[in-house]
């Protein structure tokens, strides 16, 4: 069971400010019937959610794999330079992912992006002694 508007929210459609503006103006069905608590409990493997008469689809975690290209930084937010978040499209963007490990402002390659924070805890910590392999090119 999960809250209403952080299941809407977890769509990549709607943040969950504008979830719960949904679902007070009873625009948002339950099995049918029209819910205004945001925090209302949804079974989201068996409960039928629709917003203005369309099915909601729900993803309770997700990955995405880029090619971090040159002069990104591999943060959420950062005031000196642009980050690998304003390299997606707006929908992935409101999904509250982070980056799953680092790469340098000038690296290029592979970088895991998720809001799956257990699983990237499990990737990154030392103690789990996941391997990562790193193939280098330099100048000189």
């Amino acid at each position: 069971m999960e809250r209403l508007d952080k299941l809407l929210g977890s769509t990549g459609k709607w943040t969950r400010r504008e979830a719960k503006i949904l679902i007070h103006a009873g625009r948002v069905l339950v099995d049918g019937n029209a819910v205004r608590n945001p925090a209302q409990k949804v079974p989201e493997e068996t409960a039928s959610v629709c917003v203005d008469g369309q099915r909601v689809i729900f993803r309770r975690f997700t990955w995405v794999m880029l090619n971090k290209p040159e002069g990104y930084l591999s943060a959420t937010e950062d005031g000196h330079g642009p980050v690998v978040l304003e390299l997606l499209p707006p929908e992935l963007r409101k999904q509250n992912l982070f980056p799953v490990g680092r790469l340098d402002r000038d690296t290029v390659g592979l970088l895991l992006l998720t809001n799956h924070g257990v699983l990237a805890h499990r990737l990154l910590s030392p103690a789990r002694h996941v391997d990562k392999v790193y193939y280098v090119r330099t100048a000189g």
